[in-house]
């Protein structure tokens, strides 16, 4: 017998008795309903018209009242209410449904807000919804981002089969996706040169199989990681310091689990994500790269749902909780499972942060097996309020954590017992938003936040007999007030006031010598700023012209960073795109060796104090040209983009100039080119970056030489179909090796001393890399759904050497090490979900 027909054999095993339990001999309604008042002594009050022609089996004898009265709620779509114990009113259930269009152009606006007093829904990727219209029910309201609230009665929606509801977008939201599906479903290209991720609609992406929001922004072209890490993006040459991460508008300082191998925002409530890597708004500050804005859902969800997912990683779930009909609270959590089993996908990404580590090395150096444990887990919590029509309040609170401990074991008995040795990196961050719609124009918008971060080690050296501990925290406070005034329907004028206190503390202690060094510093920034939107009648070019003020109180420090934006429309194919902005950022990270925090997270985070530490500046500009026509989409940008006031030892120096102290310059140009075919149910993309980054060092023996970051070419190809419920996705990436400083072939070690050739003339082999995912997912009606996904990272398990360094044994031999990317690592997942 096939699997079919044995499942529809269990089936049938188990529906068909409980249909002869509920049921017995065809009789009109009114005599059913007089049995029931007989039997249970109670009295039905319902219009005569419901039992006119209305015959059907009885409900089984057997039965209680309420199980007999949801018997025929289920057979003739009646709602029975309960006017007291013994009086029943009996009304016709009265479902409605509709779609929810834009007035202006007509389109379906998916994941409206429709309720009424008691009952919501929301509408779906065509703007539909369907619900059942409580009897009470006087009046139906919707709610849409960016759209004026609409409000109808409920008696004209009864009337009328699926009506169609229109919405007035708000004069003062410009923004206009000029993209849509700009390299899969879920992504899109704004007016404004934002990239915008809506993993609600995402489709799958090659390797991954859950919303990693740090491996997906690296699909655009011009961002990838040199070390294949997401706590290392680099955005068109800058190192991942100089990149903003906002979290619902809370800047964070750290932005990885596993020490940096996943993205440590939790899929299950960040559900936007907005990168701009030029051109960003007169409102925003840092990130002098690029800068990447996390959002969550920003309606009310009237329903009460939630769900849980498994992985060969981690375990995770979230509940969204409906406090009220103006309320409704999401709270996320995630952890790792490695207390419970050690998986193979968590053995490979653990192998992979510990190489060439004080980890690797205890392992090494231990005489029986080294006691290891990693854990991470994070939770986020957000909370939405809406007392009035006119306002909104959000507060979230985040919090993350990484551990990592291990005992190191003597290789002899002389040095004693084993010590042990431990890493934690964890951040916590807070954030409450007031929004006030004063009327048609004018909104405000109060922002306020404050954010921890945390980085902590102690190395037991069992040999010295030493202990060496390692801090390094950030604290920073924010708050933030906009005004914004629409003038006239196609213009809007934008003001505000920011001020930020950022306080950086680094902590080393050693007990044996003893010594302790505790550098702490404080900086207050405050800025002003306005912008101006423009959108011509003709509505073929978009502008944004804003300035920035800022005052750095310690450096009595003025900057002035104008800011442009301008998207026009040359035909309907085709458009151009011009970008530009000053900015500046005043936290760095640094690394004084290779082995601090045992080697995971090396990198701390330093205040400028414009003596070894300069506040950093930069200023880009890029053109870019866009096609756009039948499923066809051509997008290549240029650009230009000098930064100042960076230092060696932020930009992970491991050769001849991993001691030096000096600060310098870098500049970068190059090119970002998608080419992407759209069919019905499938899509297929081919990217190519080119860049050419370069150092100016005046105080380095060599004042000029290409960036650590200097990855030359990199082209990706992937293709992602959909059959029915099933979802595949597969992609090829390569990139020209990272540079790296190689030695003298003739004389490599002299006295112990490495001697160096020139800095970077020498390239890693080609990276290249292949990934496949694929997934399935199964509606469980009445319930949700179940998803099933399975990936495989570097299917080809290709050794690629993602950094090669040097170091010298007493017999003046060089000893060569490499650090590789991860092999061959499989993922699957399990994801249950109740709408």
């Amino acid at each position: 017998m096939s699997k079919k027909n044995v499942l529809k054999a269990l089936l049938i095993c188990f529906i068909v008795p409980s249909l002869f339990s509920q049921s017995g001999e065809e009789r009109d309604f009114s005599a059913i309903i007089q049995d029931l008042q007989n039997r249970f002594e109670v009295q039905f009050n319902y219009a005569s018209e419901l039992a006119e022609n209305t015959v059907l089996a009885a409900p089984d004898s057997d039965l209680k009242l309420r199980p007999s009265l949801e018997y025929l709620e289920k057979k003739l779509n009646l709602r029975f209410e309960f006017l007291s114990p013994t009086v029943i009113s009996i009304f016709r259930k009265t479902t409605i449904c509709g779609r929810i269009l834009d007035k202006n152009t007509g389109e379906p606006l998916p994941y409206a807000t429709v309720q009424t007093e008691k009952k919501g829904t929301i509408t779906d990727e065509g703007g539909y919804f369907e619900m059942e219209l409580p009897k009470t029910a006087r009046q139906l309201q919707v709610h849409h981002i960016g759209h004026r609230s609409l409000y109808r009665s409920t008696a004209f929606l009864s009337k009328n089969d699926c009506a169609d509801l229109y919405l007035i977008a708000r004069p003062e939201e410009l923004e206009e996706v000029i993209i849509y599906d700009y390299i899969i479903r879920g992504m899109a290209k704004s007016s404004e040169g934002s990239y915008d991720i809506d993993f609600k609609r995402m489709g799958l992406l090659p390797g991954l199989i859950d919303d990693d929001v740090l491996q997906t922004v690296q699909v655009l072209p011009g961002i990838q990681s040199v070390d294949e890490t997401v706590s290392n993006i680099n955005i068109r040459g800058g190192s991942n310091d100089q990149n903003l991460f906002l979290w619902d508008g809370i800047k964070m300082y750290q932005s990885g689990h596993f020490f940096g191998l996943i993205s440590m925002y939790n899929p299950y409530i960040t559900k936007n994500v907005s990168l701009k890597k030029n051109g960003s708004s007169a409102g925003m500050t840092d990130g002098v790269s690029g800068t990447i804005a996390m959002a969550t859902e920003n309606y009310i969800d009237p329903d009460t749902k939630g769900g849980i997912s498994i992985n060969l990683l981690d375990a995770a779930g979230f509940s969204n909780i409906a406090l009220s009909s103006k309320s409704s609270l999401k709270v996320a959590a995630r952890k790792s499972i490695s207390d419970f089993v050690d998986t193979p996908t968590f053995s490979s990404y653990f192998d992979r942060i510990a190489q060439n580590t004080e980890v690797s090395n205890a392992e090494e150096n231990a005489s029986g097996e080294s006691d290891i444990g990693f854990d991470y887990y994070d939770t986020a919590l957000r909370l939405l309020y809406r007392p009035s029509e006119k306002d909104r309040i959000r507060a979230n609170v985040i919090y993350v954590s990484n551990e990592l401990n291990f005992t190191e074991n003597p290789m002899t008995s002389s040095f004693g017992q084993g010590r042990e040795s431990m890493a934690e990196q964890n951040s916590l961050g807070f954030g409450l938003f007031y929004t006030r719609q004063w009327n048609r124009s004018v909104h405000t918008d109060i922002e306020i936040y404050n954010t921890d971060y945390r980085l902590r080690a102690v190395n037991a050296n069992v040999e010295r007999n030493q202990r060496f501990l390692q801090e390094n925290t950030v604290s920073e406070t924010g708050a933030k007030l906009s005004i914004s005034s629409a003038l006239g329907e196609n213009s809007r004028f934008s003001n505000g006031v920011q001020l930020f206190e950022t306080k950086v503390t680094n902590l080393d202690d050693v007990d044996e010598p003893r010594f302790i060094d505790l550098q702490g510093n404080v900086l207050r920034t405050y800025a002003l700023w306005s912008e101006l939107s423009l959108l011509p009648p003709n509505k073929q070019t978009r502008a944004n012209i804003g300035l920035r003020y800022n005052y750095l109180d310690k450096f009595q420090k003025q900057l002035i960073e104008p800011r442009i934006g301008i998207n026009h429309k040359i035909s309907k194919k085709f458009d151009a795109e011009l970008l530009g902005e000053f900015k500046h950022q005043s936290t760095s990270q640094l690394i004084n060796f290779q082995t601090d925090f045992l080697g995971l997270e090396k990198r701390r985070w330093q205040l400028a104090d414009e003596v070894s530490v300069p506040v950093i500046t930069s200023r880009q500009v890029s053109l870019g040209l866009n096609f756009n026509d039948r499923g066809w989409l051509a997008s290549t940008a240029g650009y230009y983009k000098k930064v100042y006031g960076i230092t060696t030892q932020s930009q992970g120096f491991t050769d001849l100039y991993q001691f030096a102290r000096t600060s310098g310059d870098y500049a970068s140009y190059g090119a970002d080119v998608l080419l992407r075919k759209e069919f019905k149910k499938s899509a297929v993309w081919a990217c190519y970056t080119f860049l050419n980054s370069t150092y100016f060092f005046d105080e380095l023996p060599e004042t000029e030489f290409q960036s650590n970051f200097n990855i030359t070419n990199t082209l990706c190809l992937g293709a992602n179909k959909e059959i029915g419920k099933f979802r595949l996705a597969g992609s090829m990436n390569y990139r020209s090796g990272k540079p790296f400083t190689g030695l003298n072939e003739t004389e490599p070690v002299t006295d112990g001393s490495l001697n160096y050739n020139a800095a970077n003339e020498e390239r890693q082999k080609p990276f290249f890399r292949t990934d496949i995912s694929t997934s399935y997912k199964m509606d469980i009606k009445e319930i949700g759904s179940l998803r099933l996904a399975f990936s495989i990272w570097n299917v080809l398990n290709r050794k690629n050497v993602l950094n090669t360094t040097f170091a010298a044994n007493s017999a003046d031999t060089p000893i060569r090490r490499e650090q590789l990317s991860l092999g061959l690592t499989p993922n699957f997942s399990l994801r249950f979900q109740i709408d």
